[in-house]
């Protein structure tokens, strides 16, 4: 995980499924050889989401980038029965694959050792750094970036439309005003906006979950034909916009921030 020392504005960029890197002790428990790993890193991966936020941190903002593959632990997901997901295999420790097909077959044992290595201490960095946000602004928002496949997957629960951006949002930590920011910088890009379809949520640490309204969050999930070829990953001329469009949402949420401090006038 990476993040700057400082930053100048109360905005977070989030990056969690981007990184592809296996530890050999995580590896060990999985059941697939090598092809079919590669493939499963493929699907799941969202590729390139962290060059998408690389011009975030010359407007000020923070950035966290995972570079672990979420094989290993996803640190988005609940690591209880909170997580729907978990019921299908697929909760902070997957234990299915993108087509629900076996993944690991852990003991309780080894689930919570996964746990206790990878994604605790992911946590942990995260809430220090909303926290470190907190000290220094008194509020702080999390953009939770991501990006989904043009095609349904056989794990996802929802069925719905796949807009080029789907825009998560959570009752407590995504209030109007960053609804209508987002929206707004995607309608000068151009982007088709869906809210919470396909995919629903975004990502606060657990610690200020529904407890601290300070931590606002939402999440962008951008279809991945617009950037790049889902078959190879590799990226083509979409890329470009899209990177000015994440940037400018840090930027946009940014002012929006300033403005509440600098209040009517």
């Amino acid at each position: 995980m990476v993040a700057p020392t400082i930053a100048v504005a109360p905005v977070l960029v989030h990056v969690p499924h981007a990184g592809t890197t296996i530890p050999a002790d995580a590896r060990a428990g999985l059941l697939l050889d090598a092809d079919a790993l590669a493939t499963e890193v493929r699907l799941l991966t969202d590729h390139r989401t962290d060059v998408l936020a690389a011009g975030t941190g010359d407007v000020g903002a923070t950035r966290v980038l995972n570079r672990l593959s979420r094989l290993v632990v996803d640190p988005e997901r609940f690591p209880d029965d909170r997580e729907e997901l978990a019921a299908h295999g697929m909760g902070a420790v997957y234990t299915r694959g993108h087509a629900l097909q076996p993944l690991r077959e852990p003991t309780p044992a080894q689930v919570d050792e996964l746990l206790d290595r990878y994604y605790h201490p992911y946590a942990a960095r995260m809430t220090a750094e909303v926290d470190r946000l907190l000290t220094s602004h008194g509020r702080v928002t999390i953009v939770d970036l991501h990006s989904y496949p043009s095609v349904r997957l056989p794990y996802e629960l929802h069925h719905g439309p796949r807009p080029p951006l789907c825009v998560g949002t959570d009752p407590d930590h995504t209030p109007p005003w960053l609804r209508a920011t987002v929206a707004e910088v995607a309608a000068t890009h151009h982007l088709d906006v869906a809210f919470d379809t396909p995919f629903a949520g975004a990502y606060v640490p657990l610690a200020h979950h529904r407890t601290d309204r300070r931590v606002t969050s939402v999440m962008l999930e951008l279809r991945r034909d617009l950037y790049l070829d889902e078959a190879t990953a590799r990226p083509h001329d979409g890329e470009a916009g899209l990177t000015r469009f994440v940037t400018e949402v840090a930027a946009a949420i940014t002012s929006a921030h300033r403005r509440h401090d600098e209040g009517p006038g």
